[in-house]
C-alpha cells in the first residue's frame, strides 16, 4: 500500500491558501499559522495554529505528525520562522522549499529610498516630516514612537490590543488585494506625502507604490532580508510542481 505523504505548509498569505487549495486533494496538507490573526480565513486540508517552540519543537512535530514533506511560505519578513524551519528539516531530513513571491522592481519615475530596516525607516522619515502612510505591520510601529512633527495613517490587517506611544496618528484596517484606484484616492483623501512600506513583493500590495508613483511621492522602503538557503520557488504553480515531484519518491524515502 502506497503512503499517503503529509505536507506541511507554514504561512498565512495568500500563496500558502492557494498551494493548500492545489494539493489537498492529492495529498495529506496541513496549514501551520501563527496566530496573529483572530479570525482567519478557512484553509483546505487540516489547520493548526500557534507557534512550535523554535527549531527544536518545530523537529520534534515533523517526526510526532510524520511530515513528508515542508513548504515554507510566511511572509518575507517572517526570519525567524524561516530559520527554525530551515534546520528543523536539516535535522530530519525532510525536504523544503522556500515559496517566496517575486520581489518588487523599480520602474522610471519611483523615488525609492531603500534602508536596511524600521529604525532606519523611522529615522529617514524624521527627516521628512509631513504626513506618512506606513503599512509595515505591527511589529515595527515602535520605531516610529516619538516622531513629533509626522502625521502617521497605518493600515493593519486586523486591530492590535496594544500600540506604543506613538504621536498624531489614525489607524485604518484592510486585507489586500488592494486596487489602484483605491489606493489613488486614499492617499488624496489623507492628504499623503510619503509612504513607508516593507520591500514584501508580489501583486496584492503593489498598487500603492504605483499610486505613489503617479502622485511622485517619496517611498521609504524596508528592503526584503535574505532567508536561508536552499530550494526556492517564485509561484504556486512551481511550488505545486516541486511537491508533486517530491512526494513521489515518499515512498523510497520511507522504504
Amino acid at each position: 500500500m502506497t503512503a499517503v505523504p503529509h505536507l506541511l505548509i507554514l504561512g498565512g498569505t495568500a500563496e500558502a491558501a492557494s498551494l493548500a487549495a492545489s494539493l489537498a486533494g492529492r495529498m495529506r496538507v496541513t496549514s501551520s499559522l501563527a496566530g496573529r490573526t483572530e479570525h482567519p480565513a478557512p484553509l483546505a486540508g487540516v489547520t493548526r495554529i500557534g507557534g512550535f517552540g523554535g527549531a527544536a519543537g518545530l523537529a520534534s512535530w515533523l517526526r510526532d505528525n510524520q511530515v513528508d514533506l515542508v513548504v515554507d511560505a510566511t511572509h518575507p519578513f517572517a526570519t525567524a520562522i524561516q530559520g527554525h524551519a530551515a534546520t528543523a528539516c536539516i535535522l530530519c531530513r525532510v525536504p523544503r522549499l522556500r515559496l517566496q513571491r517575486p520581489a518588487w522592481d523599480r520602474e522610471p519615475g519611483d523615488r525609492w529610498i531603500e534602508v536596511a530596516d524600521a529604525a532606519a525607516a523611522a529615522e529617514t522619515l524624521a527627516r521628512f516630516g509631513g504626513r506618512a502612510f506606513l503599512t509595515i505591520g505591527t511589529r515595527g510601529l515602535v520605531a516610529f514612537a516619538g516622531l513629533e512633527r509626522v502625521w502617521l495613517l497605518i493600515r493593519l490587517i486586523a486591530p492590535v490590543r496594544e500600540l506604543p506611544a506613538l504621536g498624531p496618528h489614525e489607524i485604518i484596517l484592510g486585507r489586500g488585494p488592494f486596487g489602484l484606484e483605491a489606493e489613488r484616492r486614499l492617499l488624496r483623501r489623507y492628504g499623503i506625502s510619503v509612504l513607508v512600506t516593507k520591500a514584501s513583493g508580489g501583486t496584492a500590495t503593489a498598487a500603492k507604490l504605483t499610486a505613489a508613483r503617479e502622485a511622485c511621492l517619496p517611498v521609504i522602503l524596508v528592503r526584503r532580508p535574505e532567508g536561508p538557503a536552499g530550494a526556492i520557488a517564485d509561484s504556486v504553480e512551481s511550488a505545486v510542481t516541486w511537491v508533486v515531484a517530491q512526494s513521489e519518491l515518499v515512498p523510497t524515502r520511507n522504504s
